[in-house]
């Protein structure tokens, strides 16, 4: 019962991902991560309750304040901060549609891929490890098709929230300072970048990746 609901919020999560990737405005993509994160905090307490891990639940418990509340906040600062600017940029990257259809086939092609490893994991939580692969996938398509540079700092987080499920259902007992530095590295990160997409804003007032092209040399 404990990994169908495992593989059930798996489910949600590479839902939730499509969602940051389609969407075309930040406060939205914005409020699609916290969900994704929220469901990131519940597949990691269902799956320390499971499995008795009780590193599992205090990795809950971190991941809930800085992936949850904190990473948001500060995505939410930044965008505030450039006076929340309406970028055409948003609108020039990949089709939703597109978008979709890559990332179905990203998940399809983890899902053979982990139906042939050969792991107690593997066989109780297939779909759940499957997307949590996928995700670091999921993480470069965003990356790579979309051409507003705060939108590519969403594909970072989704590649980082991969890493933890992938962790979490091959190593659940981990010591804990692995488990709050991966916890805690998502933070610094965006903090980072979140000052460079400022400075960039500051400089250009564009969040577009092709205004760039005049910083070569």
């Amino acid at each position: 019962m404990g990994y169908s609901i495992v593989n059930i919020l798996g489910g949600l999560l590479i839902v939730t991902s499509t969602m940051v990737v389609v969407s075309k405005n930040i406060k939205h993509a914005i409020s699609w991560y916290a969900v994704q994160s929220l469901v990131l905090v519940g597949l990691l307490a269902t799956l320390g309750v499971t499995t008795g891990a009780q590193e599992l639940l205090m990795w809950a418990g971190s991941a809930f304040i800085t992936k949850v509340v904190l990473v948001p906040y500060i995505l939410n600062r930044a965008y505030k901060k450039m006076g929340e600017p309406s970028d055409a940029s948003l609108k020039a990257g990949l089709k939703p549609a597109w978008a979709i259809c890559i990332i179905a086939v990203e998940v399809a092609i983890c899902f053979t891929v982990v139906t042939q490893i050969s792991l107690p994991t593997a066989e109780v939580a297939t779909p759940a490890l499957a997307i949590s692969f996928a995700h670091f996938f999921v993480g470069l398509t965003c990356i790579i098709s979309q051409r507003n540079i705060m939108k590519q700092i969403f594909g970072y987080c989704l590649m980082e929230n991969g890493s933890h499920v992938t962790l979490a259902l091959l190593a659940p007992t981990a010591p804990e300072i692995i488990e709050i530095g991966i916890a805690t590295d998502a933070i610094f990160a965006v903090i980072i970048m979140s000052i460079v997409v400022r400075r960039i804003w500051d400089d250009s007032h564009s969040l577009d990746a092709r205004d760039l092209s005049e910083l070569r040399g």
